[in-house]
């Protein structure tokens, strides 16, 4: 039976790595595959689909902000995430204005931008959640072996690297 006023393992409060690893991986796919239907469907809207004028209109334009970002969220860079996660509401916006307002195909194109608005940003915001978790839990986790080894006399273990 072990002593109740010991601290648990510093092994215990480590995440599950293969979990948050997968979490994240999942998290970074949705977002680049949201963030490219963006860019896709925006393009073939105003060009083909269902273009303002005839031949193709100007807010085919719209698109190249998307391209930014696309490099950061593929060298999962936590900064992207987080402004991605702010700057789709525009998109989303559009979308929703258009969906409202236009008619014939536009209204149904409009749906879809919305809908992968919402997705690129539940991806962005549990991908930024679940790291941030996971460096906390790290952070814990050697805190508590550097206290048990400082109160044990011995010196601390150096934290393990992801």
């Amino acid at each position: 039976m072990s002593d109740i006023s010991s601290p648990p393992a510093p092994e215990a409060l480590l995440p599950n790595q293969g979990d948050s690893a997968r979490a994240v991986n999942a998290t970074r796919w949705l977002a680049v595959g949201s963030l490219l239907g963006l860019i896709v469907l925006g393009f073939l809207w105003e060009m083909w689909l269902a273009p303002l004028r005839e031949g193709g209109s100007w807010l085919v334009l719209k698109v190249l902000p998307l391209t930014i970002p696309l490099a950061g969220l593929l060298k999962n860079r936590m900064y992207t995430y987080r402004w991605v996660s702010l700057i789709v509401w525009l998109y989303f916006t559009e979308g929703v204005v258009r969906a409202t307002s236009d008619t014939g195909p536009s209204v149904w194109l409009a749906l879809i931008q919305t809908l992968l608005c919402v997705a690129l940003f539940v991806a962005c915001a549990l991908h930024v959640r679940i790291r941030l978790r996971a460096a906390g839990k790290e952070a814990v986790a050697a805190d508590v072996a550097s206290n048990t080894a400082a109160a044990q006399g011995t010196a601390p273990a150096a934290p393990a690297q992801p």
